[in-house]
């Protein structure tokens, strides 16, 4: 029997590179062949050689492996040898859960574990390898017959609407669009909208608005994020960045607390929203690989390639909706990077085309029709976009965020009529929507409906619901509390200021150009326009005459001011300038006083201003209120003053006109006009560029 190797005797006999050197013993036998021949040799299964084989060299070995396999795993991401999308791709396979892609609650599903349950080691296994396959047949064959029954329904509503607009033919400018009957209103729902007037324009310019309408603070609201951008140092011509109407301000899902017994039914209807879209029917689930490849190059900004591969899908599976939605994506994508409005129009096409496509899934037909109405937002194309959300509407008459977006299409082409109808059936549907609440107070204040109007925005703002976080609210929230005389208003005006909706509590407009000196009173030295100021001052009586000459009201070149300011009295208003272009003919009836305007481009080239005359009767009060914009100041050159009686408070600071003087001040700074005389007060309005933009800025930036 052999005996046991000892302990020390294996451990001498790992350092095989230290070799003793041979010595021959009294008998003459080397000492290795002594070795070799006791319990220590090789053939009798302990050490030597080969216990030095087993040691380092195993070891070098295992080492060796180990960095070849490091090293083909950066070589595997590095390099991106293995294509992910397409491996995962072929795990719907596995799409329990019929929603697509294999993930998470796939898992659960195929594992045997509900939601909350820890199964066992054991149940997991055996679910993996028992259940996928006749899981994912029961499936398909559920969600195929309930897509048979969805898919008529969507198909034939989709067929009643198909009148109401063919995007083919749409006109290249929209003052083509449907025009209002003679004599009909112009809130009339035909009317077109005025910022419709930029249309092929839309990736070359921006949209001119009316100043004061919903439309026009919906159509410059993205523009500002642009205007802090410092100008381009070579060349002055150079293409603006690429800007977008915003886009329909779609409701996020609200976080839901407590038990589902104590959630309103419109929040729980929310929670039903939390599920990925299923964007692919049943066939295309066999084909998703294919999908994805594509969708792969789009999302890494190969859009040129995305396009080709799209339109070999759409031609290989004509009836694909998933595949022709892609492919619309990819050409809106193409559309922004070459800046192109032929580009665009066509994506729009597609659009129409995948959610008219038999066997779209819902989701797919919401995703692509929501899609297209923002992209003929963007176009300026509001009529457009609002038969396309009319139709989503009407395809999927229970969500709100549809129809929320719906009552901003009406707003944005001044329809506020409509807008008031769509907010008071999903108000009726789901009381506690804090977007609808806060649009329709908006709604309510512009109706003159200013005590009823508070409720609405406050409990709006108040909701924290997606949209509402708006400066918009917070100004008119604000300004219908002033106008109830009540002192809360300053609370939301710094809500707002701590929102970053406001420069601060005194500087409310909401159209600014970032890091402009900001001080509500100027002199004349501080804004450098000193030849403009002296021109005025000198020539105030030849001002004040052309305007005497004209103040006749059968003349009807003065207007009352249309801008809901005034809580009581009479303001009339002649404008000669209007966002940086004369106003129709009205300097020939002051050829004078515009021959001295003439030469200054930072009066008669403000975009976001005016040039005009102002007269107030006695008993008028012109509320707090603030511009719209930080980009200009106002000069106001006395020319009928009254001795007392007349004032002006800007922020805390109150002064008086003097004839033959220019007041300068920050508008976008609250202010208020008191005219208790007993004579009316005439004064000429000329508003400059803010005494700090660029010559780029000036050029650049869009009219208000």
């Amino acid at each position: 029997m052999e005996e046991p190797i000892c302990e020390e005797a294996i451990l001498a006999e790992e350092i095989p590179e230290v070799k003793p050197a041979a010595m021959v013993n009294k008998n003459g036998v080397k000492a290795e062949a002594a070795t070799a021949s006791g319990g220590g040799g090789v053939a009798s299964g302990g050490g030597g050689a080969a216990s030095g084989f087993s040691g380092t060299k195993i070891f070098t070995w295992f080492m060796v492996l180990a960095l070849l396999g490091v090293w083909s795993s950066v070589a595997v991401v590095w390099l991106d040898l293995v294509d992910y999308d397409n491996v995962i791709g072929k795990l719907s396979a596995y799409d329990a859960d019929g929603d697509g892609d294999f993930d998470v609650e796939d898992a659960k599903v195929l594992l045997d574990q509900s939601p909350g349950e820890v199964a066992s080691k054991k149940n997991r296994t055996k679910g993996v390898k028992e259940r996928p396959v006749s899981l994912v047949q029961k499936e398909a064959k559920e969600e195929s017959a309930v897509e048979e029954q969805t898919e008529p329904i969507v198909k034939e509503v989709i067929q009643t609407t198909e009148g109401t607009e063919e995007e083919g033919q749409l006109p290249l400018n929209p003052s083509q669009e449907q025009q209002a009957p003679e004599g009909e209103s112009p809130d009339a729902v035909g009317t077109p909208a005025k910022s419709e007037d930029a249309t092929e324009e839309s990736f070359e310019g921006k949209l001119a608005v009316e100043a004061g309408s919903f439309e026009a603070e919906a159509a410059v609201q993205v523009e500002e994020k642009a205007e802090s951008v410092p100008e381009p140092e070579a060349n002055v011509e150079s293409v603006p960045e690429l800007e977008t109407v915003p886009q329909l301000k779609a409701e996020a899902v609200p976080e839901l607390k407590g038990n589902a017994e104590d959630q309103p039914e419109d929040m729980l209807k929310y929670k039903a929203k939390k599920k990925n879209p299923k964007l692919l029917n049943t066939f295309e689930k066999t084909i998703k690989a294919e999908i994805d490849a594509a969708e792969k190059l789009r999302k890494k900004g190969k859009v040129e390639e995305a396009v080709r591969a799209f339109d070999t899908l759409v031609q290989q599976y004509p009836q694909s909706p998933r595949c022709r939605y892609g492919k619309a994506l990819a050409e809106d994508d193409l559309a922004e990077k070459m800046r192109s409005n032929d580009m665009l129009q066509k994506a729009l096409s597609t659009y129409k085309e995948a959610s008219e496509l038999p066997n779209a899934t819902p989701d797919l037909i919401k995703a692509t029709l929501k899609k297209r109405a923002e992209r003929q937002q963007f176009l300026g194309r509001m009529r457009g976009a609002l038969a396309t959300l009319e139709k989503l509407v009407q395809i999927f008459p229970e969500d709100m965020a549809l129809k929320n977006d719906l009552g901003v299409a009406h707003l944005l082409i001044g329809d506020n009529k409509s807008a008031k109808r769509v907010y008071e059936e999903v108000l009726a549907i789901a009381p506690s929507n804090g977007f609808a609440k806060v649009h329709y107070g908006f709604i309510l204040k512009s109706e003159n409906k200013i005590a009823e109007s508070i409720p609405f925005l406050r409990d709006g703002l108040e909701s924290g619901d997606p949209g509402t976080d708006d400066g918009r609210f917070y100004f008119h929230l604000g300004d219908a509390l002033q106008r109830m005389g009540d002192d809360s208003a300053y609370k939301w005006y710094e809500r707002g200021h701590q929102r970053g909706h406001f420069a601060s509590v005194w500087q409310r407009s909401l159209y600014n150009v970032d890091g402009l000196k900001a001080q509500p009173w100027w002199t004349p030295k501080d804004t450098g326009y000193m030849d403009l100021i002296k021109t005025l001052e000198r020539n105030w009586r030849t001002i004040r005459d052309e305007a005497l000459s004209v103040m006749d009201k059968t003349t009807g070149l003065f207007v009352p001011e249309e801008e809901n300011l005034r809580e009581k009295g009479e303001w009339g208003q002649f404008t000669l300038w209007q966002q940086g272009k004369k106003a129709g003919e009205s300097c020939h009836s002051v050829p004078k006083t515009c021959g001295l305007l003439e030469r200054y481009p930072e009066a008669t080239g403000c975009k976001r201003g005016q040039i005009k005359f102002s007269v107030m009767q006695p008993g008028t009060h012109v509320w707090p209120h603030t511009g719209p914009s930080n980009c200009r100041l106002r000069m106001h050159l006395g020319l009928v003053i009254p001795k007392t009686g007349c004032k002006i408070r800007c922020t805390n600071d109150t002064r008086a006109w003097e004839e033959g003087k220019v007041l300068i001040f920050d508008d976008s700074f609250e202010h208020e006009v008191w005219q208790d005389a007993d004579s009316y007060r005439l004064i000429f309005i000329v508003d400059v560029w803010h005494p700090e933009l660029t010559q780029y800025q000036r050029q650049t930036l869009s009219p208000i």
